[in-house]
C-alpha cells in the first residue's frame, strides 16, 4: 500500500510512528506465534477426533448387527444401553469436531496468514516512514 508519508514534516513525527509499529510488531508476531501454537494443536485434535469418531460409528454399527442378533432379556438390555453410550460419545466427538475439527483448522490457518500479512504490511510501513525520515 502508499502511504502518505510525505505528508510527515519532522524527524519526532517519524520517530513516533516507528515506535508505534515497533510496538504493534511485536504484538503481531505475539499473536503469529500463538496462532501458529493454536493451529498446530488443531490439526492434530482434527486427526484425533476423526479417527475417533471412525472408532465408534464401526462400535456403533457392530452394536446394532449384535442387538438384532439378540433374544429379549438382559443381554439385549446390556448392549441397547451400550448403544446409547456409543451414540453420546459419537454427539460429544461431532461437538467437538466442530470447534476442533477440519473447518476449525482452517479457520486458523486464515487467522495465521492474516496475522504473518500483517506483520509483512508493518515491515513494508516501516520502510516507507524510514525512507522519509532518511529525507528529512
Amino acid at each position: 500500500m502508499s502511504y502518505s508519508v510525505n505528508k510527515i514534516t519532522t524527524v519526532a513525527d517519524c520517530d513516533l510512528l516507528l515506535a508505534w509499529a515497533v510496538k504493534e510488531k511485536a504484538d503481531l508476531e505475539f499473536k503469529k506465534l500463538s496462532e501458529e501454537r493454536m493451529t498446530n494443536n488443531y490439526s492434530t485434535t482434527s486427526i484425533e477426533i476423526d479417527a475417533e469418531l471412525q472408532s465408534v460409528n464401526t462400535e456403533i454399527d457392530a452394536t446394532t448387527t449384535i442387538i438384532a442378533t439378540l433374544p429379549e432379556g438382559e443381554s439385549k438390555e446390556d448392549a441397547v444401553k451400550k448403544k446409547v453410550k456409543l451414540e453420546y460419545k459419537k454427539f460429544l466427538l461431532q461437538t467437538r469436531k466442530e470447534s476442533y475439527g477440519v473447518v476449525a483448522l482452517l479457520e486458523k490457518e486464515l487467522d495465521l496468514t492474516n496475522v504473518t500479512q500483517s506483520l509483512n504490511e508493518i515491515d513494508a510501513f516501516t520502510a516507507a516512514i524510514n525512507a522519509r525520515k532518511a529525507l528529512l
